[in-house]
């Protein structure tokens, strides 16, 4: 017997027929003599179709916390209807929300972390031999208000939450069988991963890769938490996420991510003098606004220009926030880019690997296509560049790194949504 964490997305329960799958798969584990806590997101399109309404109701921006108010119901109703679900197979299930099974999070309405986990219900239910079902994306602060995680927030509540009751593994049930070297939808035959280190699974979530969110890599490091993504759609066996994983023969990169949540800013003309950068950066730090690339420029007339790309979903915030910094740091004018996209390789043999990210640069300018902005590590090259070409950019590197195989990539629905 051993205790198990399950988690399922929004397509995996986006019916009634799916959520009786999921029921069924969920009890067959239970059946095989496991204990099993179930984290779920909401139905389909469930969140989006309450994002509209907002935007029926509301004017301008709606209020945050009304917004976590509202998110936070799409999840209630899959765990209850799940719970129905597996008591119509004969065995007994619990639902509970987020501050229910015992999440508390810092005080940030949209996207807050997770500050402390006090599953007691979860524990007595479990001792009750009972299926225990926990709504993700979702908590509640010291005071008592309801907060959501942000995207991939049931992710992170998965993992958090197999942490926090040492489960012996946490499975991430998707609409694909497992990581693969880069979106299956654009490449059909991208590669599937046996196994992948954390460090590499964490860079490719922060630069886009949607089959997991990078605060459940983080939570699965830090906690040496046994992960695992594979379908709901079939029994196939999945990618562990793991300390180190095995480098295949002559496999240097080992995946490829792109995102198309990017904008970028240039603050033109700044006025040459100490702590002009740190102002910047603290003020969109202060409004929760997170700083991805950043590149300066040199000197010229007395004013330095820099850029910086940030989420395409922070992008008026971030307008809005320097331009009330403009009397205290002083510059010429503010411009921004929406027509974006960043395009990733990583690999943790690309540390002692010469030319690796040399033959990025050459493949996509072979393609005819400019590289506006450019960010490495140890395990990652990433360029931004236009939009109009992805695919094209992602399958001509996913083939000049040997990452094509001889079999299609499975793709069991639409992509998860948290």
């Amino acid at each position: 017997m051993s205790l198990i964490v399950m988690k399922f997305g929004g397509s995996s329960v986006g019916d009634a027929a799916r959520m009786k799958r999921v029921a069924n798969r969920i009890v067959e584990r239970k059946r095989e003599g496991h204990k099993c806590v179930v984290v779920v997101s909401a139905m389909g399109d469930t969140t989006d179709d309450l994002i509209d309404l907002t935007q029926q109701i509301c004017t301008g921006a709606p209020p945050v916390r009304e917004m976590d108010m509202l998110l936070s119901t799409g999840e209630q109703v899959s765990v209850a209807l799940l719970s129905m679900a597996i008591h119509s197979l004969g065995e007994s299930a619990v639902s509970f929300t987020g501050w229910q099974a015992g999440m508390f999070t810092e005080p940030v309405h949209g996207k807050a972390r997770i500050t402390d986990i006090r599953p007691d219900r979860v524990k007595a239910a479990l001792n009750e031999d009972k299926v225990v079902i926990v709504a993700g994306f979702q908590g509640m602060t010291a005071e008592g208000e309801i907060t959501t995680l942000g995207r991939g927030g049931s992710d992170t509540t998965a993992v958090a939450l197999a942490a926090a009751i040492e489960a012996d593994v946490c499975e991430i049930f998707t609409d694909v069988d497992g990581v693969y070297s880069t979106d299956p939808r654009i490449v059909k035959v991208a590669r599937k991963l046996n196994d992948i280190s954390y460090d590499e699974m964490l860079e490719l979530a922060n630069l886009g890769a949607a089959v997991l969110h990078p605060r459940a890599v983080e939570y699965a490091k830090n906690y040496n938490v046994n992960l695992v993504v594979r379908s709901s759609f079939n029994y196939n066996e999945g990618t562990n996420v793991k300390e180190e994983a095995a480098m295949e023969q002559g496999i240097v990169v080992r995946g490829i991510a792109y995102d198309k949540n990017v904008a970028r800013i240039s603050i033109l003309g700044v006025e040459e003098k100490p702590g002009q950068l740190a102002k910047v950066f603290t003020a969109l730090a202060n409004e929760q606004i997170d700083v991805d690339i950043i590149v300066q420029s040199g000197v010229l007339n007395g004013g330095a220009d820099f850029s910086f790309t940030i989420g395409l979903s922070d992008l008026d915030k971030a307008l809005t926030t320097i331009e009330g910094i403009r009397s205290s740091v002083g510059f010429r004018e503010v411009t921004s880019e929406t027509n974006l996209v960043k395009v990733s390789i990583v690999g943790a043999g690309m540390v002692s690997t010469p030319g690796v990210a040399a033959k990025m640069f050459e493949v996509i300018s072979e393609l005819g296509i400019s590289i506006l902005m450019v960010s490495t590590s140890e395990i990652k090259t990433s360029c931004v560049i236009e939009n109009g070409r992805l695919n094209e950019v992602v399958q001509a590197l996913h083939t000049a790194y040997g990452l094509d195989t001889d079999q299609a990539a499975f793709v069991g629905g639409p992509s998860e949504r948290r």
